[in-house]
């Protein structure tokens, strides 16, 4: 008996082509999450797992799973998955980090200028009609070149936004749990602070690390009355590194200038009151929303998929420790 898989997102032919000559293959064929209570049943006699971001494999899904071997997440986040549990249960979990690098930092930096110069807030005011006239003072911005750039989480993502910030001349900060060698902050042309330095010097301040005890609600109501008046705030990480109510309060104060946000706290809910707000931006969760990427992301995920229902060691493993049990 063939070796039996779920996918619980729509992935393309080209992506899925391995898994459908080996295996037994079941996929969600619709551009949704797939039902909960069909996640649920159909999983129950699988050995192979390949779940989005949106899928919560928590132990009622574990439960449903007696057979799981493998859970390879269609993402870099694998805060979705209850790894712990995965690892007593002895199941391999795998991620796909570094292919989205590049689509992640345009992402943030298209934000960074997006909401700076009020480009979806020109663009409303165009479409209704409200354009009539050009006058110096009106519908001002601000630049982002010669500006002051705070990073939060120097990974992959953080050093490829330091990259691109380098084209527009800024100062570029940075707070990570583990400082890079000084040989790389020379040639990155970065410079390390703690967070406190970072929020109160940043003229915009991007968010980069993933979520963990540690990081969330690492930006709150203390954290966002150190940053400017005229301060913006990036989000491309997770949403729950920041108090979206505390946000939502400055934001309407207008104690900052604004922000640009991908990931919400409750996602794919709002914080009451953020859609009411001009002085941000809000996309739904396209940090990796690039063709390119997410194919290469699902060819990956595929990758780690077949290599773990194998016996083989999945190229992105998060947690080796399974082997000793």
């Amino acid at each position: 008996m063939k070796t039996r898989i779920l996918i619980t997102g729509n992935l393309p032919e080209n992506v899925i082509l391995p898994l459908k000559e080996k295996y037994e293959m079941e996929m969600n064929q619709e551009d949704r999450p797939m039902d909960r209570q069909e996640l649920l049943l159909r999983v129950k006699d699988k050995q192979g797992l390949l779940p989005m971001l949106s899928d919560s494999i928590n132990e009622e899904v574990l439960n449903c799973a007696p057979h799981l071997k493998m859970i390879a997440n269609f993402g870099v986040g694998y805060n979705n998955i209850d790894v712990r549990l995965a690892t007593a249960r002895g199941i391999m979990v795998s991620n796909t980090p570094g292919v989205l690098t590049d689509a992640t930092a345009e992402l943030a930096f298209t934000l960074m200028l997006s909401v700076s110069r009020r480009l979806v807030e020109g663009d409303r005011m165009v479409r209704e009609g409200r354009f009539k006239f050009w006058a110096p003072m009106l519908f001002l911005g601000r630049e982002v070149t010669g500006k002051t750039l705070g990073i939060i989480g120097m990974g992959k993502i953080g050093k490829a936004i330091a990259v691109r910030a380098r084209a527009f001349d800024m100062r570029i900060l940075y707070h990570n749990r583990k400082r890079i060698n000084s040989k790389e902050e020379e040639n990155m042309r970065v410079e390390y602070v703690d967070l406190k330095t970072l929020l109160k010097e940043s003229d915009f301040v991007s968010l980069n690390v993933p979520l963990t005890e540690e990081t969330k609600h690492l930006i709150g109501k203390n954290e966002l009355s150190l940053m400017k008046s005229t301060a913006f705030l990036i989000n491309t990480s997770r949403g729950q590194v920041i108090d979206e109510k505390a946000l939502v309060e400055v934001l309407r104060a207008r104690k900052i200038g604004g922000a640009g946000l991908d990931v919400y706290e409750n996602e794919p809910s709002l914080t009451p009151g953020l859609t009411e707000l001009d002085n941000v931006i809000l996309l739904p969760h396209v940090g990796s929303g690039t063709l390119e990427t997410r194919i290469k992301i699902g060819t990956l995920a595929v990758e780690n998929l077949i290599a773990g229902l194998e016996g083989r060691t999945p190229p992105n493993f998060v947690n080796p420790e399974v082997l000793k049990k």
